[in-house]
């Protein structure tokens, strides 16, 4: 089915979410899980998923992310998908956050609207979540209780409801963001895709709808930021980049961050946030709707209709 999302563990098992309800009527019967678990060399491992007793699966799969710990949590983007659901790696239901259409919007802090994607930070045992596809938000809640802990949207600014209309701008009136005075909208643009904590506490976080990157420090305070093809702020643009998912660089320093959405990957200088490249992907990566990395630096490229891709790291080139 469609490949939402995809998630690498410490062994370097490819954890991949996918829609069983995304395939045709005369081959659901042979639909894999909706959890499917490959090696490195894209062997099959095992599968799980699906509903159950005592939590909601998904409506709508959409994120997957494993923990350290070794946990596997699940969000979906279906009207009625207001949880987070918390499993072992063989399928054994832990913790969910919230309730089936219970979310009562960005005020509310036990439940989240179509969440995004998660990401779980070790120093704080606190989870980042993008909120997302209903609400213009991150939320963070207790990595074992589930508990709210704070939340914040755009520039660390109070979430509010609302969706937000973008002025349309056709290609021939696209100037460089060199020229641009403002900062963008003052709220995140639905959807906010993907969340990201690096080792040094920064917090990442794809505002797709708005085409950027936000950066901000563990408690909201927003830092800064940078557009993802705009108005061409990068060299390369005009192919529909947007900023879907990201992940970094596998080197201590996490040196670079790669920011996947349109037809190629986006290579950042992760501190600067300054253009260093881009991964090519001559159509063929479908924008990586969400990517992640492993301990060898390769990346992993889920593409919702066009399944799944591993890129092999071959090294640093001439920037």
């Amino acid at each position: 089915g469609q490949v939402s999302s995809v998630s690498v563990d410490e062994n370097g098992n490819a954890w991949v979410l996918q829609r069983p309800s995304s395939i045709r009527t005369d081959q659901k019967g042979r639909a894999a899980p909706p959890v499917v678990v490959f090696d490195e060399n894209g062997n099959f491992l095992r599968g799980f998923g699906g509903p159950g007793e005592g939590y909601d699966w998904p409506e709508i799969e959409h994120g997957i992310y494993v923990d350290p710990k070794g946990f596997v949590w699940l969000g979906g983007n279906g009207k009625t998908d207001n949880h987070l659901v918390k499993f072992t790696k063989d399928g054994k239901f832990v913790l969910q956050i919230g309730k089936k259409s219970a979310s009562k919007g960005n005020d509310d802090t036990e439940n989240v609207k179509q969440a995004a994607d998660v990401f779980y930070y070790a120093k704080t045992n606190e989870l980042f979540v993008a909120d997302g596809y209903g609400n213009r938000r991150v939320i963070v809640f207790d990595g074992d209780t589930g508990k709210f802990k704070r939340m914040w949207g755009a520039f660390g600014n109070t979430p509010t409801d609302g969706v937000y209309q973008p002025p349309k701008v056709s290609e021939d009136a696209r100037i460089p963001a060199k020229e641009l005075t403002d900062r963008g909208p003052e709220q995140f643009v639905q959807p906010v895709h993907a969340t990201r904590v690096s080792n040094d506490g920064k917090v990442y976080v794809s505002d797709r709808g708005g085409k950027r990157v936000q950066v901000f420090g563990l408690d909201g305070k927003f830092e800064t930021q940078v557009f993802i093809d705009r108005y061409c702020e990068v060299p390369h643009c005009g192919n529909g980049q947007t900023a879907a998912g990201t992940a970094f660089s596998n080197d201590a320093e996490q040196k670079y961050l790669y920011v996947g959405g349109g037809i190629d990957i986006v290579i950042l200088d992760r501190k600067s946030l300054k253009f260093v490249d881009v991964i090519g992907g001559g159509g063929l990566l479908g924008g990586g709707h969400q990517i992640a990395t492993d301990a060898k630096g390769n990346i992993y490229v889920a593409q919702t209709n066009r399944g799944l891709q591993k890129l092999v790291y071959k090294g640093m080139g001439p920037v």
